[in-house]
């Protein structure tokens, strides 16, 4: 669970950083955001959720 806290606090400042530096406007912000809300409650959902563990795995695994 620490893995979604973290990811949804990376994606959280990202769209910050973008509306502050009028790279996108608030309302298309808002907009995707809402997206993504109603998207976590369909059927891709766990699809989603295990193609994105996979990746952090994956990124976890690469040593440098």
């Amino acid at each position: 669970m620490a893995l979604s806290i973290s990811f949804v606090l990376l994606l959280g400042i990202v769209v910050i950083v973008l509306i502050r530096s009028k790279a996108v406007k608030p309302g298309p912000a808002i907009v995707c955001v809402l997206f993504g809300f109603f998207l976590a409650s369909t059927s891709m959902a766990p699809s989603i959720t295990q193609f994105m563990t996979s990746v952090a795995d994956m990124i976890e695994q690469i040593r440098f």
